[in-house]
């Protein structure tokens, strides 16, 4: 442009025509304007709400967004794409809007997807701004402290974990008498035992002194870990990939453990190693929440780079505690998981597996995925781990029902 106004200025001094000078001046003006034009990165506030946060597989929900220029000045161009959940599929209107906004003003659109099961968290809003003339252009994520789910589950009412117990007050049983519901034993009566306790009936039949024991309930420790490694973003046709049941999955675990009064905590193995410890109450169990919803480690897109897992194990042993008991969440592609399990149930942790099946029939391949995966879930039961079964149709709870009826035969 300024090459431009150059020549044509050249020309209108040449020939002295007066109207060629002012073209000139134009396109000098025009060309000038970004460089002297205020940069100002624009402040866009977001809102959205969802019609049903805790839908059915299979319905509609309609999800409304609003945008609200916050800053002082015009966005004369202004265009939003909402973070819709990789794993969900629009069926009504579009996610994104262009629009103009004056200081203050507000616009809203609407669109419909369909849910899936499992947990779905919408991503940031993409922005893309631009000023009157188009020169200047900038582009952000909006919405990120919005932390919108579609929560397409039912409540898990228990959780795959074993007696191993700590000396702290939970829902687990544990085999040793104290104070409790369920009946455990009766022992002779001891001058220190609560009158309460003494076995009366016992006394009126025979005139011995005894106490009557009940089985403790007690808090077992459970850490919640994710396979969040390329090789685990896998699923059938049709079906949301294995991390994201993982991740779905590993909330309702937070929930039900923490519910029971079971310092939970959670990690994952991906991107980079994400780890909170075991603990307990509400802010903890938010915290955990908050994690599985906004770590990049459990992202819906698998890592780019290839993750260090025997790095990021060690990690984990080093944290964990000897009576900590490890539900691992995991598609099971690939032997290092399997390596990693088995090294921690020799090292003295109860392991579980919760496994969602990846696999569909096709393909040779398919099937040869299909047996590579039942081998390995061989290999870690003759290891002594447990390893639940998670069909791409199931519902977490009836896998958990399933395994448990297996393990109590």
């Amino acid at each position: 442009m300024v090459g431009v106004a150059l020549v044509v200025g050249a020309v209108g001094l040449a020939a002295k025509r007066p109207p060629l000078l002012l073209l000139a001046g134009v396109g000098v003006v025009f060309a000038a304007y970004p460089d002297l034009a205020p940069r100002t990165e624009p402040a866009v506030g977001l809102e959205r709400t969802v019609s049903d946060p805790n839908p059915d597989p299979g319905d509609h929900v309609e999800v409304s967004v609003s945008v609200t220029n916050q800053g002082d000045g015009l966005l004369a161009d202004l265009r939003v794409v909402d973070g819709v959940p990789p794993t969900l599929s629009v069926v009504e209107s579009l996610p994104r809007r262009g629009t103009a906004l004056r200081p203050g003003e507000t616009d809203s659109f609407t669109y419909t997807v369909r849910a899936e099961r499992g947990t779905h968290g919408f991503e940031p809003a993409t922005v893309v701004a631009r000023d009157l003339a188009g020169a200047t252009e900038f582009e952000t994520t909006v919405g990120a402290e919005a932390l919108t789910e579609l929560d397409c589950t039912t409540p898990l009412s228990s959780a795959p974990v074993r007696p191993e117990t700590l000396q702290q007050v939970g829902r687990i049983a544990a085999d040793a008498g104290g104070i409790g519901t369920e009946f455990y034993r009766t022992r002779e009566y001891h001058p220190s035992d609560s009158i309460g306790r003494i076995d009366w009936n016992r006394y009126a039949a025979t005139g011995e002194l005894t106490t009557t024991e009940y089985r403790e309930e007690r808090a077992t420790s459970v850490l919640v870990a994710v396979d969040a490694r390329a090789s685990a973003y896998r699923g059938p046709d049709d079906h949301t990939h294995a991390v994201v049941r993982c991740v779905s999955g590993a909330r309702r675990l937070v929930d039900v453990l923490s519910r029971t009064r079971n310092p939970v905590g959670v990690a994952g193995f991906g991107r980079e190693y994400c780890l909170l410890e075991p603990d307990t109450g509400r802010e903890h169990a938010r915290r955990a929440h908050r994690i599985l919803a906004t770590h990049e480690t459990f992202d819906s897109r698998p890592p780019a780079d290839p993750v260090d897992l025997e790095g990021q194990a060690r990690q984990l042993r080093a944290s964990l505690n000897e009576r900590t008991q490890l539900v691992l969440l995991s598609p099971l592609c690939d032997d290092e998981i399997v390596r990693l399990a088995r090294r921690l149930q020799l090292a003295g942790h109860a392991v579980t597996v919760v496994t969602p099946d990846p696999t569909d029939e096709g393909s040779p391949g398919r099937r040869l995925g299909q047996v590579e995966r039942r081998n390995r879930e061989t290999e870690l039961r003759d290891a002594g781990v447990r390893v639940v079964l998670w069909a791409a149709d199931e519902a977490l709870e009836s896998a958990f029902d399933r395994a448990t009826r297996r393990w109590h035969r």
